[in-house]
């Protein structure tokens, strides 16, 4: 299930203008609302409600519609991500080798569940897949950075974060 942020929407009266003129341009175009959502992920960088309910009103669809494809497709975020995205991996291997716990342990030390933002901004926590570093299990990614072959240690996350 997808968190819904609970921080604040921020979005800025060019960012408003430019989905809504994109909006006005496009709206005639046949199956417009997945590419409507992916304007607008791409413009706020993810899909809160406000933004949502612009895409409804401008394509003359009920917000329940929009919803609805913005939380099925995988590619939809409804929160923003933190200025560093943390991925822990959680594909077989790395599972195997103790991600979960590592999973657990960051959400702990950043005071958020997987899928949220830390309240500052900073950090976003994902659990994702598979990273295709499975030779490094446990692996966690923070934006392209790479860490693998973790133990779960708490000092060990301690010096990932700190480098942040």
């Amino acid at each position: 299930m997808k968190r819904i942020s609970t921080l604040p929407f921020a979005g800025t009266q060019a960012q408003e203008a430019e989905l809504k003129g994109w909006l006005a341009e496009n709206k005639d175009m046949p199956g417009v609302a997945m590419t409507a959502l992916q304007k607008a992920q791409d413009i706020y960088g993810y899909l809160p409600l406000e933004v949502q309910r612009m895409v409804a009103d401008a394509l003359d669809k009920p917000l329940a519609e929009i919803y609805g494809i913005s939380t099925f497709y995988s590619q939809f975020a409804l929160s923003p991500k933190g200025k560093y995205q943390i991925n822990v991996c959680l594909g077989t291997a790395c599972y195997v080798k103790g991600a979960g716990p590592i999973l657990d342990s960051l959400a702990q030390k950043l005071d958020i569940a997987a899928g949220d933002v830390t309240p500052d901004g900073k950090f976003s926590l994902e659990a994702c897949r598979c990273i295709g570093a499975c030779g490094l299990a446990p692996v966690i990614m923070i934006n392209d950075d790479v860490y693998g072959r973790l133990t779960g240690d708490a000092g060990e996350l301690d010096d990932i974060l700190a480098k942040y």
